[in-house]
């Protein structure tokens, strides 16, 4: 019970934050956002503050911000249709009903002669009496069609009547949010559990290694390296990995003195490449500081997002294979394991998938934050934007592909860990 609330607030707090960045910034840039969802499928929850209806649905498996214009959001009147409206008291229309049985005293009924809901805002078509009659609508006016409401978006709230760099800073605002709620993740990590130090102490030598055999103790102080001075924990490591099978002469401080040992690195292999070991284990003092929180936050955001794209590229060059990506069965077992480790370990969890999430979305494939800002920058190449239409069938395609390698990935997870 406790990894089914671990993982539905870890992976509900993803995506909310990258939900809430393409939220934010398209407020920001006068967008009318019609929905905030997180999950897919029907409603479990939902509220309405002012123009957005805010809900949680039964599929945990993403979300979205449905924002005016796209898709097929516009309404359209047609010549001929028989509508209901109600007017303000500056005879404005304010709502338009589609069905026509409606109870309500107030309400005009007339044959739609002509109609623009979004650039012009007017409606105009004959009476009761057979009289043409024209009348502006509110830009806050609401379309009822058998009972339900949607408000109707003036064409400069929805999202194609904002300049380019509007429209691509609200799609990148969702991946640049995971970042940063990365980042926040790694600054409390820091404040309440300290920053690592990484100074380079020896925490245990296992038996039977070099380290051991070279005379090797632990809570030994690493002073140098074949002379050269060592100031952290990294720099020591990187210089072990460096040179496999090589002796190396190292200068410890033990009790107050320099001791000096000779190790040669064990020679591991791994994805072709060669490394070296020497068999100690390593836990870095911490230290609480809050300048330092902040850069080790930084620090850590920059390092998960190199080590991320690193892991694609070797994706790329097939040093690593579709079984080894994992959906989100393969992410709930993680997370149980990870959780065996205590609250800071899972925080740490927390933001590497974040800065995952974020990464991921900005590939450049259809249906994806990427695919979307690719037909921006042609867009910014060109002149003028992708016809809709094609886009729009290109994106279609991109989510069906999605949906199929999310399918196989999910397999692969259930036949890994269940079978």
């Amino acid at each position: 019970m406790e990894t089914v609330i671990a993982f539905i607030i870890i992976f509900g707090s993803l995506v909310f934050f990258h939900e809430l960045g393409h939220f934010l910034f398209a407020k920001k840039a006068g967008i009318l956002v019609r929905e905030f969802a997180i999950g897919f499928g029907p409603k479990i929850l939902s509220l309405r503050k002012g123009e957005t209806l805010y809900t949680i649905r039964i599929l945990p498996l993403g979300g979205y911000v449905r924002m005016a214009g796209e898709d097929f959001d516009t309404v359209e009147l047609q010549p001929g249709y028989r509508v209901g409206i109600i007017l303000n008291e500056e005879d404005e229309v304010e709502k338009i009903y589609l069905n026509r049985n409606v109870n309500n005293p107030n309400v005009l009924f007339l044959e739609v002669e002509k109609a623009d809901l979004s650039r012009k805002l007017f409606i105009e078509g004959y009476d009761e009496e057979g009289k043409i009659v024209r009348f502006n609508i509110a830009r806050d006016a609401i379309v009822n069609e058998k009972g339900q409401e949607t408000l109707i978006a003036p064409y400069d709230r929805q999202f194609d009547s904002k300049p380019l760099g509007s429209r691509a800073m609200t799609i990148f605002a969702g991946p640049l949010f995971n970042f940063i709620l990365a980042f926040f993740i790694f600054l409390a990590i820091g404040l309440l559990h300290g920053v690592p130090t990484n100074e380079p102490i020896i925490t245990k030598v296992l038996d039977d290694r070099p380290a051991y055999e070279a005379g090797m103790e632990n809570g030994d102080f690493v002073k140098e390296v074949d002379g050269e001075s060592i100031e952290s924990w990294t720099e020591f490591s990187d210089i072990i990995k460096d040179h496999p099978g090589e002796q190396l002469q190292m200068k410890v401080e033990r009790d107050g003195e320099l001791v000096t040992l000779l190790v040669t690195p064990d020679t591991l292999k791994e994805a072709g490449h060669k490394y070296g070991q020497i068999g100690v284990e390593y836990t870095s003092p911490v230290e609480k500081n809050a300048l330092k929180a902040v850069v080790f936050g930084a620090q850590e955001t920059y390092t998960w997002i190199k080590r991320i794209f690193e892991l694609l590229g070797m994706l790329v060059t097939g040093q690593f294979t579709i079984d080894a990506l994992s959906g989100p069965v393969g992410i709930y077992k993680a997370t149980e394991e990870v959780a065996q480790f205590g609250i800071f370990t899972l925080m740490n969890w927390a933001a590497m998938l974040s800065i995952n999430l974020g990464i991921m979305n900005l590939l450049p494939l259809p249906a994806l934050d990427g695919g979307r800002l690719l037909f921006f920058l042609f867009e910014a190449i060109r002149g003028k934007p992708v016809d809709k239409q094609k886009e729009g069938m290109i994106h279609f395609v991109g989510i069906m592909l999605l949906m199929v390698l999310m399918v196989v990935v999910t397999w692969n997870d259930i036949q890994r860990f269940f079978f």
